[in-house]
């Protein structure tokens, strides 16, 4: 980490480049002449594909051009780098490089974030409900459910993004949670705080994608405020009361998922919703093929689901087992 701040501190904003590429840095914005130096190298994950990060490339650099942008984007990439802020305090935004010459487009993840999605899910797991608080959960979640199918009817991208405003607060809170009585108690947390924040932020990554798909109304907005504001608060409350119960029903929500993105995939299938270009964003986070359509994005979208709801239903037996999260060891990666 010292390495890596002195090396930011000396030349101001540095460049990464991306497997079979050269290192080059960018002078700070803060004025200073650009120093020669050598990156510091970000371990490449074997899942990152040279051919799959150009998905949202523009026209390939001529060979031997690496040391400078492309001629008709330098203007523009000054323009860019002027604007950026300087920092007295010496961190800069890193920049990554793609084999093509082109900048990483996207800042809400970055390449080593990417991942191939495990599609072999089984769509027919179901947890039947046990004790008093798994069908308290399941029954929640069912009456959830229904106000849900008659606002959106089959306007699967909107429901879309609204399951994903409240699939992504259940990690977040939970994680929030564990990390507070991890640091109060002065334990740790068997790598579970980790798993619910990644739960999370893959969940806000289907968000971020839906909104490339469909584009929500006011009211649809309006509706996402209240309905995150009141689940926000009642899942808080009810962490805090029965983690077991909890995880259950955020089990049962993917569940639910599941089904609604098998409905989803049936419409594309059967010509009643158009079969789209996957959305740049979602080439990118999934490692998609160059060509990938709407349908694409779905299914990953739904192995990501199912993946959720397996972690969710084992974190509640662990509970129920009588255990603690933080005595299990969680399945990091798992989705």
């Amino acid at each position: 980490m010292a390495t890596v701040q002195s090396a930011r501190r000396a030349a101001g904003s540095a460049a990464i480049r991306l497997p079979g590429t050269r290192l080059f840095s960018i002078g700070s914005v803060a004025g200073r002449s650009p120093m020669p130096m050598r990156a510091p190298v970000v371990p490449p994950t074997p899942w990152i594909a040279r051919a799959r990060l150009a998905s949202t490339a523009a026209t390939a650099p001529v060979p031997g051009s690496f040391h400078s942008p492309p001629a008709d984007g330098a203007k523009e990439n000054k323009r860019k780098h002027e604007k950026e802020p300087a920092s007295y305090w010496g961190v800069a935004p890193t920049r990554v490089i793609k084999d093509d010459g082109t900048e990483w487009k996207w800042s809400c993840f970055r390449p080593w974030d990417a991942y191939e999605a495990d599609v072999s899910i089984d769509l027919a797991k179901h947890h039947e409900p046990v004790t008093l608080g798994d069908k308290v959960a399941r029954w929640t979640v069912k009456a959830m459910r229904w106000p849900t199918d008659i606002f959106f009817q089959r306007r699967y991208g909107c429901r879309a993004m609204m399951l994903e405003t409240v699939a992504a607060v259940p990690g977040m809170v939970a994680g929030a949670v564990i990390h507070l009585r991890s640091v109060r108690r002065f334990e740790q947390s068997g790598g579970w705080i980790r798993a619910l924040l990644e739960e999370a932020e893959n969940e806000r990554m289907h968000l971020m994608t839906f909104m490339e798909v469909s584009q929500p109304r006011w009211h649809e907005r309006a509706l996402v405020v209240a309905v995150q504001g009141v689940f926000l608060h009642a899942y808080l409350a009810a962490y805090l009361i029965s983690p077991a119960a909890a995880h259950r029903m955020v089990g049962y929500l993917e569940e639910e998922a599941v089904h609604s993105y098998t409905e989803f995939l049936r419409d594309l299938d059967a010509g009643k919703i158009e079969n789209v270009p996957a959305p740049a964003i979602a080439i990118d986070y999934w490692c998609l093929p160059a060509g990938a359509t709407l349908r694409d994005v779905v299914e990953v979208v739904r192995a990501d689901e199912a993946h959720h709801r397996d972690v969710n239903h084992y974190a509640s037996d662990i509970h129920h087992q009588g255990h603690e999260l933080r005595e299990v060891a969680a399945p990091i990666g798992y989705h």
